[in-house]
This record gives C-alpha cells, structure tokens and sequence, in this order.
C-alpha cells in the first residue's frame, strides 16, 4: 500500500486537474483500508533518500521538491487521522507511530517537513500524556542538550509545539525545564534556539505555580539580553518572542516586578531605534503601555516616568521621511483619518493615554508639561502637532484636572494652533478640539461664543475637495456642538444652512455622510429647536435609506444613526408619526443586506423608536429580537490563527464511520481541519462584529424596558443569549452585557409592578437572584476598570428600580455593602486587587481610579434608601470612616466633592425610610464637622454639597439634633452674606426650609424666611424648588401673617417657576394652589403683587391658577 499511496501523492502534486480529481478519489478510497497508518508511516520516513523508496519510478523520475512535499502531506495526513480517530488506531500502530514519529523527525533534514512532525507530536501528546511517552521525553531531553546546535534548535522546535499544545502534562517537569531555558537563553550565537526558548517559556508562564517563581524571576535578565541578539538575527521573530513579557505581565506580574526598570528601559530602547522595523518598535512600545496599566504605581516609584517621556516624545514628534506625509497627513478620499494613523505616533500616544488613565495627574503634569511647552513654542511643525496631540490624549484620563487647573490656556494654546501656517498642525488642533468638547464637559461648553464661531468659519473657509482635513473640522465641530443644549440656537441657521446645502448640492458621499453625521449632533443640542428643519432632513435620510448600491452604504449607516438620534431628541410629537415607517426602513434593509454595521444601526434605531412609541415596535419583536440573538451566537468576523499561518474554518466533527475517510481526505486538501484552542495561535475579531454583538445587547436591554409586558415572551431567550456575553473576550461587549442584564430585571419589575401577580413576583426573584451575584463576583475579579464601573452603574439602577426586592434574599444586603466596601479599600482585582507588593497610602491617584470608587460610593444612598435603617446601620457603620476620609483638605476637590456628596445622599435616603431618625440622630456628631468643614471649602461644588448635607442632617435627625440648630444657623447666616455662587445660594435656600420643616419651632422664622424669601426665584438648582415651596406652603398653614407680609416677593418669584419646563408637575401644583389661596383670601395685596409683575410672568400666573 505504501507504493501505492505515494504514486497518489505525487500526482496531487501535479499541475492538472483530472490527475488531481483521479488521485482524490484513489485517495479517498485508502483513506477506508485500516493499513492506511503504517502506510502513511512508511511514506512519511521513508520518501527521504530516493535509495529507501519503494519504488523505482519514484526515485528516478521525482524532483526532490516533490518528495518534499509528499513526505509533508504524510505527516499533516497522520495529524488528521490521529487528531479524530485516535481511539480507533489500533494499540499496535499507535505504539509504532510513536517509535516512528520521532525516528523520522531526528533523521529528517527539511524544516517545513519537521515543522509538520513537530505538530504531529503535539497533537499525539494530547492523547498520550508524557508519561505515557517516554521515548519522547528523552529525545527532548538528549536533543535540547546536544552539544550540536542544529539538533539543540530542533529539539527546541519540537519542545515548544508539544508544550504549547497540552502544557499542563508537563508541570512536574517545570523546574527541570526552566534550568534548560536559563542554559538555552545564554547560546547568544543560536538564535532559532533562542526564539523557540522564548516562545516556549511564554506558553509555560500561565500554568507555573508558586515554586517556579523564583526561578522565573531570576530567568528575566537572561531574557533581556537574548531578546536584543534575537533581535539582531531576526525581527520578526524578536517582534513574536517579546509577547513574553505580555504574558508575564498577564499571568504573573510579580515576577516582572523586580525587572520593571531593566525591561522599561529595554523597550524603550527598541522602541527609540529608527533603524528597527515598525512592528518590533511598536511592539515594544505596547509593553511599556501594559506594565504602566498594570503597574503604574511601581513605575512611578522607581522613577521611571520622565525616562519614559524622555524616550517616546522624539517618538510623537519624528517628522516622516523627506517628501512623504504621515498616513494621518494624507488627503485621500476616503478621509478616514483614524484607520490609517502612523504606528509608531500612534502606540506613543498610547502611552501617554495610558499614563493619563492609570496616573494621579499631578506627578504625570509635572514631568510632561515642561515637553510639551518646548514642542508647542518649537520652529518644527511636526514637534507642534505632537505636542497637540499629546494634549489631546490626555483629557480623557486627566479631565478634572485640565478643566479645574489649565482650562483657559489649553484651550487658547489649541484655538491659536487652528490658524498655524502648517496644515499638519492645523489637524492635531482640531482632534484636540474634538477631544476636549468630549471629555472637559461642562465647563468648555462655556467657552462657545469664543469657539463656534472660529470653527463656523474654518469650516466655511476649507477646500471641499480635502476631504480628509474635511474630515477633522467636522470631528471638532460635532464633539463640540453636542454639548451646547440651548445655547446652540444663535447658531442654528448657519449650521442647518450648510448641513442641508451639503446634502442636497455635494456629489461627494464622504461629506454627505459628514453632514449627516452633523445633523445628529446639532439634534442632540438643539432637541425640539430643530423641528423647523425636521420635514428636509428627514426626506434627505429617506432617499438615502432606500438606495441599494453598495457606494451608499457608509451614508446609510451614518443616516440609520441619525435617525436614532432624532427619535430621542425632536419630540416624541414630532417623531411619533415616522415610528412604524422607521421600524419598517430597518427591516428592509437588514433583509436585504448583509452587513454588521448596518445591522447594528438598526438596533439602535428600535431602542430609540421604543423610547418614544413602543407600541410600533411590539408587531416586529420577533423579527427584531431573532436578528438581534443570532448577532450574539454568530461566530462571524472571529478568525482563528492557526501555527501554519492559514485560516481554517471551525467545523463539527460530526462525520461517521462510513465517510470518515472522505472527510479527512477532504479536511487535507481543503485544509479545513477542525482546530481547538491549542493549535489556535490567537483569535482576531473584526471591530464591525465587536461593536454589533455590543449594540445588540444594549437595545435588547432598552426594548424590553420600554415595551414591557409585550417583550415578556422573549425575556428568556434574550436573557439566556445576553448572559453568555459576560465573559466574551472583549471587554465592551461584556460592559453591554450587563447593563442589558440590568435592564431585563428592571423590566420584569415594572411588568410586576403594572400586573402583580405572584407569577411576575416570582420571575423577578428568580431574575435578581441570578443577575445580583453575577454583579457582585464580577466586581471582585474582572480586569478592566471600564467593565467594573459599567456594572457599578448598572447594580445601582437596579437596586433605585427594584428597591426592597433585590434585598428579598437575607445576604444579598451584606454581599452588596461589602463588595462596596472591597471597591472603596481598593480590594478588586481591577484595581490590583490589593497586592502586597504596593502598600498604597497615598492620596493622589489617577482620576479613573477615583471615578471608580464614585460609582461604588453612590451605591450606599441606594441602599439606604431600600431597607430599614436598623438593618442597613453596622454596615453603614463600617462604609463611612472610608467616605469621611475622602473629605480631607489634602484630598483633590473631586475627592472632596463625593465624599460631602455622598454623606448628604445618605442622609436624605435616611429621612424616607423607617428608623432612619435614629440612626441620622446617632452618626451626627461624626458627620457635623465634617460638613461644618465643608462649607466652609474654597471650592463651590464641597460647599453645595456639604450644605445640601446639612440640611438633610437637619430634616433626618429632626428633633434629635436641635441642640445644634444655632450653630447651624450662625453657619447659614454667615455664608448668605458672604457666597457668590448661585448654585450654592440656592441650595442655602433648600437647607433652611428643610430646617424649618424638621422643626418649626427651633428656627427665628421672622429672621430666617425673609431672607430666604430674598433669594428667589432660584437660579440653577431647579430639583430644589420643590423643597422651597412645600415649606413656604406649609408655612402658610401655620403661619399665615408671616408669608402674607411676604407676598410680593414669594409671588414675584412664583412667577418664574409656573411654566417653567425645569421644575416637576408636583412643585407646579403646590404652587399653583399657594397661588389660588392667595388670590382667594388675600386679593387685595396678591392684586397688588400681581400688578407689579411685567406682562410675561402676569400671563403664566393667571395661566397657572385657572388651570389649576
């Protein structure tokens, strides 16, 4: 049969067809003889040296680049038949198998064909454990300590593919190995040895236990320098083999910690080489940016930020070679800057975006502004555009920080650079515009007369056909205008003007889309200001939804986009009569074309349609929530890369007897062996089906809320399908994940709430029962930060939603205020889970970090608020010694802010539920002087909150502290008199009436309330109008001389609250009604009030009253 199976070989080898398809079918058909293995055994070892062939024509006629391949196509074939059929190769030809595998591979003297053995190994040793197969335990041990280095190279080869196919077989023997690779890392002159060392010691380190720490850690000098030889002989493979230190990071970053210096200082080497290829430098770079994620304080503290700048800023400034641009330069006509952005720019900005995420930003302004200043005022454009971008890059993670500190003058040094003579420069001032608008809200929306109209007229100035510079301008623009609410409206008609010009006269489709694009963000400002240009934009985005030729497929995703945006924003008036027809526009297109980023559109379309018009979506949720959970189960987009760098397809194997050698036939020439994450080098998943799998889960999450009982017969399966995302591999799709999961539950109450039956009681008990304890582990052990806070978030709308029922369960209070507890002590994996390697006492951290513990903060009001405060209390009693101490006047104003914030949330979540008294009454006198402090505060915002604390001390403590009562008073007394800001003034106003009405009988109301009543109307804090009128309204009642003298003023102010679409229906009322009795029982002096109003406010008075 060997004779024969070579002759068939061959011919699949040869350039024709029918040959090929006869030699198939001949193949197929060995493929059924049970010889078939020793047969493929003898060809694989024997089709080496014409001499051994078993037939003469073989020899005499075969090229050897044939027999090559024959001897290869042996061994792939063997690797398939033992990959599936293991169990049915007999004991006798498996036990040969084993002998001849390595027999031939030690004799073999081609790479690719031991490349091919070497796989057929290990895919052997995962049925054959080591143990069972000596023989290869010692040809890995003679071979990787021969003293001939092409043996000690193969026998390395050979080591890393068993290791990386089954590497926990081989834990016993770790020791032994890593004392080879400390040998093996010092053959500086074998750097094939070197890189196969490498790659196998990376596919160890996840698996290496406590007893090889210290033998790794003492193997990282060695790797550093074998990494720079390496380096020498081969960069690609030198680019491969430093994903090491990636690993290590990953699986056991404490072994690095001793090295940090050595290994920051070695990639930044690499890194600064210009003589180095792209992809080694950025690699390099990309590690530096890891260890700063996962170990920012250790770089800090070994004084290794400013070698770090020093190193990458001539990175961010390099200008591109004589005559060329960089990518991010080009003017093409895609204009899609952002795909095509320079590596090496780019992982150096990454750096410092990174620094900026995981860094106190004190320590990281004080090492890099001094650079940036010096690029900023250079002759060099590109020093210029690097100094702009790395501004840029900074306002996401530093953005207290910049807006508190250095708003004014970054934001003049960014305008200043829109008018530079240098184009390159002009675009790194737009991105940081764009950047700025999106992360330094509010307080550079206050900059708008200043901005708008420079960015209205660089806008009108630009050459259209640019449009990649095009590209920018709108990129700032937009970020910019989104923000602006009401203020946008001087500007309206200019931007609608050229938006609608832009559709309607452009040929160009990018700027089409740009404009629509604009459109979105002019709507999320501008809201029911835009209806009058409504009835254009919409005829415009429906002659583009219903084309059909690919060219328009970006403008109709962006249209989809747009649409969504109008649906939530124009009113639900306005949009109500488009609902079904958008529903309908979604389903054809999604029927008719097969595209994630269309699709993805689409649901977020119906999320929005089901804000404002659920009833139009409830006759297509089937249609919808079956596209929706196939996105979630598809694998499309996700490709495996498999160790012989093809792409193979993930197939069942499901084949059975009768064709199973037709299938591996046809598995080999096809190349479509079914793989297991073992031979998988690694998964890359198309962003399009990363950001689809996202979306789905966020608009299931809104549809069920917004249509629900309708969505009840798909809870389940939407449930089911979103719950298996919790631990999809990138993080945003886990963060939609479960925010949907919070959504689900929230609507299954609501469904119970409007229908409360015990069968709807019991769903949403079996629903928080499987979705709380998700939250709660996920908080402990996820790694990224985003996810955790994501799910912060989500844990505290449930618990505002559900109250009492999430706590139904006796420990579910306990778990949720000690995961609370673990976030506030930096105990989470997340937050480095609290390793004893870096005690952290230190005030300054970086911002995210402090967001972090925000959003844990702001559960506890929530929880106080859901449960009798008897029971909350020992656990409230451990929480806030670590948010007291947050109040420090060391602390930063963001710190100082929650930590007042959150005290007087507390507080007023105590004055609902019951027993909150005593409890409010038994923690004053920890909390007075912390709040007495705080309003005392150089910052507005501490003080705003610590007299909003006050005053709900005050109205939750009641009568418990009205000892203190005067000292509070003086306190009030004193900052009405002396306080500028209007937000605090009026939560001054809200204070004192919740004093009064704690407790009428301990306050001077002849001294207080008129110069409370000299404070109206409020100006900012419109929530707090309702606390100032039930007390003026309770007032009234019993002391009805005291308001009546009063009158005029409290009318006057009245006039600006009735009508005023800021302040709730209830306060509406209550005010309405003070009004009426006014009017009724003390005419002469309301007529009197009234008659002094202008004409306006006389109008919505009148209004009011009649209608009430």
């Amino acid at each position: 049969m060997t004779e024969e199976l070579e002759q068939i070989l061959s011919q699949l080898t040869q350039p024709d067809n029918a040959v090929i398809q006869q030699a198939t079918a001949q193949l197929k058909q060995a493929f059924k003889d049970p010889a078939i293995i020793p047969a493929l055994c003898a060809v694989m070892s024997g089709s080496q040296n014409p001499q051994v062939l078993s037939c003469v024509w073989v020899s005499a006629l075969v090229p050897v680049s044939v027999r090559l391949c024959i001897r290869q196509s042996a061994a792939v074939m063997l690797r398939l038949r033992v990959k599936k059929h293991w169990k049915k190769i007999s004991p006798n030809d498996r036990e040969s198998l084993k002998a001849v595998v390595l027999q031939t591979f030690m004799q073999e003297a081609e790479h690719t064909v031991q490349h091919s053995l070497s796989q057929l190994c290990a895919v052997m040793v995962k049925h054959e454990t080591p143990d069972r197969w000596p023989a290869l335990l010692q040809l890995l041990n003679q071979s990787t300590k021969s003293s001939n280095p092409h043996d000690r190279q193969i026998g390395l080869m050979l080591l890393n593919k068993v290791m990386e196919s089954n590497p926990e077989p081989f834990k016993p023997h770790y020791c032994q190995l890593l004392q080879l690779f400390s040998t093996v890392l010092q053959d500086h002159n074998n750097p094939t040895a070197l890189y196969y060392c490498i790659l196998t010691l990376t596919a160890i380190t996840a698996y290496t236990g406590t007893e090889e720490m210290n033998q790794m850690r003492s193997i990282i000098p060695s790797l550093i320098v074998a990494l720079k030889y390496l380096i020498k002989a081969d960069q690609n493979q030198a680019s491969e083999a430093m994903e090491v230190f990636n690993e290590l990071m990953e699986s056991e970053v404490s072994i690095i910690v001793p090295h940090i210096a050595d290994i920051v200082r070695f990639c930044l080497e690499v890194g600064s080489d210009t003589a180095l290829s792209d992809s080694l430098r950025v690699k390099a770079l990309s590690c530096i940016a890891f260890l700063i994620k996962l170990k920012s304080k250790a770089v800090l503290k070994q004084k290794l930020l400013n070698p770090i700048l020093q190193a990458i800023f001539p990175v961010l400034v390099a200008a591109p070679p004589p005559g060329e641009q960089d990518p991010e330069d080009e003017e093409d006509d895609s204009g899609d800057g952002s795909d095509n952005d320079n590596p090496k720019h780019c992982a150096a900005q990454v750096i410092i975006d990174t620094m900026a995420l995981h860094m106190p930003p004190e320590k990281l302004f004080q090492q890099l502004m001094p650079l940036t200043q010096a690029c900023l005022a250079s002759e060099n454009p590109y020093q210029r555009k690097g100094a702009l971008m790395c501004l840029a890059v900074l306002a996401e993670g530093c953005a207290d920080h910049i807006r508190t500190k250095m708003l004014s003058s970054v934001l003049q040094t960014v305008c200043q650079s829109l008018s530079d003579s240098n184009q390159v420069v002009r675009s790194a001032g737009l991105f940081a515009l764009g950047q700025f608008s999106e992360h330094l809200q509010p307080e550079v929306s206050k900059y708008c007369t200043e901005i708008m109209p420079l960015l209205l007229g660089y806008l009108s100035s630009l050459n259209q056909a640019k449009v990649g510079h095009v590209t920018k301008a709108f990129y700032a623009l937009e970020n910019f205008m989104e923000n602006l609410g009401a203020d946008i409206e001087p500007y309206l008609p200019t931007l609608m003007e050229t938006m609608l010009s832009a559709l309607n006269n452009t040929e160009n489709l990018k700027i089409k889309e740009l404009a629509v694009s604009a459109i979105g963000a002019i709507a999320n400002a501008a809201k029911e200001l835009l209806v009058p240009y409504f009835p254009p934009v919409i005829e415009s985005l429906k002659g583009f939804l219903t084309a059909t030729t690919e060219e328009m497929r970006s403008l109709q995703t962006q249209s989809l986009d747009t649409l969504s945006v109008l649906a939530r924003t124009i009113g639900k008036d306005v949009f109500s009569p488009l609902a079904a027809e958008c529903v309908r526009l979604g389903l054809n297109l999604t029927d008719t074309i097969d595209d994630p980023d269309l699709r993805r559109c689409t649901y977020s379309l119906y999320s929005a349609v089901s804000t404002v018009s659920p009833d139009c979506l409830t006759p297509h949720l089937t249609a919808i929530t079956t596209v929706m959970l196939l996105a979630l189960k598809s694998n499309e987009g996700i490709t495996a890369h498999l160790e012989e760098d093809k792409t193979f397809v993930l197939l069942d194997d499901d084949d059975d007897d009768d064709n199973e050698g037709e299938k591996d036939v046809d598995d080999f020439l096809e190349d479509d062996t079914e793989t297991d994450v073992h031979d998988v080098a690694g998964f890359s998943v198309e962003n399009a089906y990363i950001d689809e799998k996202e979306d789905a889960c966020d608009a299931l999450g809104e549809i069920a809320f917004s249509t629900g009982v309708a969505f009840q017969p798909f809870l389940e399966s939407s449930f089911q399908q979103v719950y298996e995302m919790r631990d999809f591999p990138h993080e945003d799709v886990r963060r939609a994940a479960f925010g949907a999961m919070g959504q689900f539950c929230r609507a299954q109450h609501q469904v119970w709430k409007e229908n409360p039956t015990e069968a709807n009681h019991q769903a949403l008990l079996k629903l928080l029962d499987v979705v709380l304890p998700c939250f709660v582990e996920t908080v402990r052990k996820e790694h990224e930060r985003q996810v955790v806070m994501g799910v912060l978030e989500t844990m505290n709308s449930v618990i505002k939603s559900c109250k009492e029922e999430v706590f139904k369960n006796p420990s579910r209070l306990k778990e949720i205020s000690y995961v609370i507890r673990d976030v506030l002590k930096k105990k989470t994996v997340c937050q480095g889970g609290g390793g004893g390697d870096e005690a952290d006492d230190e005030e300054q951290q970086a911002e995210y970090d402090a967001m972090l513990q925000e959003f844990a903060g702001e559960g506890i009001p929530l929880l106080a608020s859901s449960v009798p405060a008897d029971n909350f209390a020992p656990f409230l009693n451990d929480l806030l010694p670590l948010i007291m101490s947050k109040a420090k006047s060391s602390c930063t104003v963001a710190d100082r802010s929650f930590s007042v914030g959150t005290i007087g949330e507390i507080l007023h979540a105590l004055v609902s539920v019951s027993g909150g008294r005593g409890v409010a009454g038994r923690l004053s006198n920890r909390l007075l002087p912390v709040l007495v402090a705080g309003v005392r505060d150089s910052d507005p915002e501490v003080r705003n909150n610590s007299v909003f604390g006050l005053g709900c001390l005050a109205q939750a403590a009641g009568p418990i502290i009205v000892s203190d009562f005067p000292m509070m008073l003086s306190v009030f007394s004193n900052m009405l008199t002396k306080e500028s800001d209007l937000r605090v003034i009026d939560n001054l106003c809200a204070a004192l009436c919740r004093m009064i009405m704690s407790n009428v009988d301990a306050v001077p109301l002849e001294q207080v309330v008129p110069a409370l009543v000299a404070r109206l109307p409020l100006k900012e804090d419109m929530e707090e109008n309702k606390t100032v009128f039930s007390c003026l309204a309770m007032l009234y009642t019993n002391s009805p001389a005291l308001i009546v003298k009063l009158m005029k003023p409290i009318v006057a102010a009245s006039s600006h609250v009735l009508g005023n679409k800021s302040v709730d229906t209830e306060t509406q009322n209550t005010l309405a009604m003070l009004m009426k009795e006014f009017a009724q029982h003390h005419s002469a002096d309301f007529q009197a009030a009234v008659t002094s109003l202008p004409g306006e406010q006389k109008a919505k008075l009148s209004a009011a009253i009649s209608a009430s």
